[in-house]
């Protein structure tokens, strides 16, 4: 990747990010798996709105899609709370402090909303169908929207004032540390053929070259790869959203 005139990476910057604070840590990562977490709340929200309530099958891809992101923001948060908040709060000021703890509290919240959405989808794509299937796909539409407006003020807090505090305290080598122990794709509950391409969809060429630049030849070919199979997989889950 570029570096700047004081070395320090060129920060990645997608659609919906609140900020990506300048210093020598490389977060690309991390901003990947937030715009794919707002892009999926967003496609979630759609198709829970659009989907005939007697489309079972689809409402089936849908509750296991919805499994998929649970179990990589579970994992995500997972790694940010054993990892990146601890190695912080052993080093940052009294307001850092305040910031931190409220990363995780924020998480504490979050997860109820993630597993309320989880009990709908299973009402609707799972088992008998419901009595009263519009009621419950009304009041899942609306988890959804608490779920996505909660998420987004935690993403757009973690991006504008706990990254500020990890590029104050942490360096590239604390991080691969970091990153190598709690995050690394190969240790992840779900498959690098889904987890690549669903970080690359939705980002704009040139953040998608920058991140083929960064990340070498092995995420390029790989994305050409499962790319495909990705996109049907989604076609099935969310045919109904725009």
């Amino acid at each position: 990747m570029t570096t700047t005139a004081t070395a320090y990476p060129d920060q990645l910057t997608l659609p919906g990010q609140a900020a990506a604070p300048g210093g020598p840590v490389d977060m690309t990562m991390m901003y990947l798996m937030h715009h794919a977490f707002r892009r999926d709340l967003r496609r979630f929200d759609e198709a829970v709105a659009a989907t005939p309530v007697d489309d079972r099958s689809t409402w089936q891809a849908l509750a296991e899609r919805w499994d998929r992101f649970f179990v990589i923001l579970h994992h995500h948060h997972t790694g940010e709370d054993a990892g990146i908040w601890p190695f912080l709060l052993d080093r940052a000021d009294a307001e850092e402090r305040g910031h931190l703890e409220a990363m995780e509290e924020e998480h504490s919240h979050i997860d109820p909303l993630l597993t309320s959405v989880a009990t709908g989808f299973e009402a609707l794509g799972r088992g008998a169908l419901p009595r009263n299937p519009e009621t419950v796909r009304a009041a899942l539409h609306a988890r959804i929207e608490d779920t996505r407006e909660a998420l987004g003020r935690h993403l757009a807090h973690e991006e504008t004032d706990a990254m500020a505090i990890l590029q104050r305290h942490m360096t590239p080598t604390d991080w691969e540390r970091i990153e190598q122990v709690h995050f690394k794709a190969d240790e992840h509950p779900v498959a690098l053929s889904f987890m690549v391409p669903w970080l690359a969809e939705g980002v704009p060429t040139a953040g998608l070259d920058e991140v083929f630049s960064g990340r070498g030849q092995a995420f390029r070919v790989l994305w050409w790869l499962t790319r495909g199979g990705y996109r049907r997989s989604e076609q099935r889950a969310f045919r109904y959203a725009s």
